[in-house]
């Protein structure tokens, strides 16, 4: 069971920390460090740098933006700790703040620092030595979505959490948004896309079908699972993009990383979490039991899950064109462009079978 654990590598060398002027401040900040700390690094992520720092037997996390970022909206670290603080009170599965920072003579950026929280985090394979049979991924796959929903139930009316988003609106905002972040990540060997826009801002619901918290990137690579009982999940991590707004909108979101044992050889390429393992759902029987669990009639789902789609499509897109401009040199992101494309011929498809 060790083996699955989540466990932090070495530092890439662009991604290197001041580790004198990261020790001074978390001395001051954090009670009871002694010594000199040593770095690891997270490599899973593909957009913020998330680092482990062990103080002895002391873990703490470390959230950062990449180099090069500039735009504080895409990457905004102080936000994320602040969410994840209004939160911790009303949903346990969030881990605790310890620490941010404003001060870029730190390191150069803003940054938090959480609990470390040891578990199992399921990436593109499921880990044999879980031996988890058909009927147990089943069980997994349905506490999966139950903890999207206990989420989709906290109570927005809190004063603390009702400062975390506007609400009202959200649909509207994210197909602008969205579209106009695409439309600033294009490189010259990326196709425009513009009948997926058009489709998108054509198609949207008038109004939101409630206003919930949403995390925003609900994925099962960005929660953990509890190494004695792996069916049961102890923390969600990657609050970033968390608000308020549409929850189906959330559930499309965290379906476009869904790739189930019957898609193309396309969309498994693009495949990070277990999702066509055996016992797993599929899309379809996600949507309805997310549904059922709500009482909510999700019969027609196509905008959410196009949206879904291009929004993934945007966020890859974005690190792409990052890739381009020399600002990272991450060899993981020279065939993000691959993805970008292929993104957008999966949106046609889906809209040229809608109904909408």
């Amino acid at each position: 069971m060790m083996a699955a654990l989540d466990e932090a590598d070495e530092l890439r060398d662009e991604d290197r920390l001041d580790v004198v002027k990261l020790d001074d401040f978390l001395k001051q900040q954090v009670p009871g460090l002694q010594g000199r700390p040593s770095i690891q690094q997270f490599l899973g992520g593909a957009s913020n740098l998330t680092y482990l720092i062990r103080y002895g037997g002391r873990e703490l996390v470390l959230r950062k933006p990449p180099a090069g970022v500039k735009a504080k909206s895409a990457h905004d670290m102080l936000r994320e700790a602040r969410v994840m603080a209004a939160l911790k009170p009303h949903y346990a599965c969030v881990p605790s703040i310890l620490a941010s920072c404003d001060d870029h003579a730190v390191l150069g950026s803003d940054f938090y620092v959480m609990e470390r929280l040891r578990g199992i985090i399921l990436r593109r394979e499921l880990p044999a030595e879980l031996g988890l049979d058909a009927a147990a991924v089943r069980r997994l796959c349905f506490g999966f979505i139950d903890r999207l929903v206990e989420l989709h139930q906290v109570d927005t009316a809190q004063p603390d959490v009702a400062g975390i988003g506007k609400g009202e609106g959200y649909i509207a905002r994210q197909v602008s948004g969205w579209s106009g972040r695409w439309r600033h990540a294009v490189t010259d060997d990326t196709d425009p896309s513009e009948e997926v826009l058009a489709w998108i801002a054509a198609k949207q619901p008038a109004a939101e079908t409630a206003i919930c918290v949403i995390h925003n990137d609900y994925r099962f690579d960005n929660v953990m699972l509890d190494p004695a009982r792996p069916l049961d999940i102890i923390g969600v991590l990657d609050w970033e993009m968390t608000t308020l707004g549409d929850p189906l909108m959330d559930l499309g979101g965290s379906l476009a990383y869904w790739v189930q044992a019957d898609d193309d050889p396309g969309f498994h390429s693009l495949r990070r979490q277990p999702s066509h393992a055996p016992g797993m759902l599929t899309r379809r029987e996600v949507v309805a039991y997310y549904g059922e669990r709500r009482g909510w009639s999700v019969d027609n789902f196509d905008f959410y899950e196009v949206f879904g789609l291009f929004r993934m499509m945007v966020i890859i897109q974005q690190i792409y064109r990052r890739f381009v401009l020399g600002q990272t040199t991450n060899p993981r992101f020279a065939d993000f462009g691959r993805a970008t494309a292929y993104l957008g011929q999966r949106c046609r498809r889906l809209i040229s079978g809608s109904t909408l």
